[in-house]
């Protein structure tokens, strides 16, 4: 069974940085479309960034220009660069395949205080 295993997040203040990691236990990683997303407390869950097997990557419009998406394919792994972060961004972080998701992980919180 797949397993997703997400760490790095914390406790930061407004303007600082984190960075997300997340482990893929399955195969063919280097082929598939990864994706990061986050709930905060109260709201649904929602896509924050994705990055496709040839490296092309997207943003949500609410993190573009401060959150950097990218992947190791030689260890299975996608990471997530969060700079000049903004209390609004206080919530659970899970990683998942982009468009063809498994089984959610536990997550990483990342609080955000002002």
């Amino acid at each position: 069974q797949v397993q997703l295993v997400e760490s790095g997040g914390g406790s930061v203040q407004a303007g600082g940085s984190l960075r997300l990691s997340c482990v893929d236990s399955g195969i063919i990683f280097s082929l598939r479309s990864m994706a990061w997303y986050r709930q905060a407390p109260g709201k649904q869950r929602e896509l924050v960034a994705n990055i496709a097997p040839s490296g092309n990557t997207s943003y949500a419009d609410s993190v573009k220009g401060r959150f950097t998406i990218s992947r190791d394919n030689a260890r299975n792994t996608v990471y997530l660069q969060m700079n000049s972060l903004k209390t609004e961004d206080t919530a659970v972080y899970y990683c998942n395949r982009h468009l063809h998701p498994v089984s959610w992980g536990q997550g990483t919180q990342v609080t955000v205080s002002s």
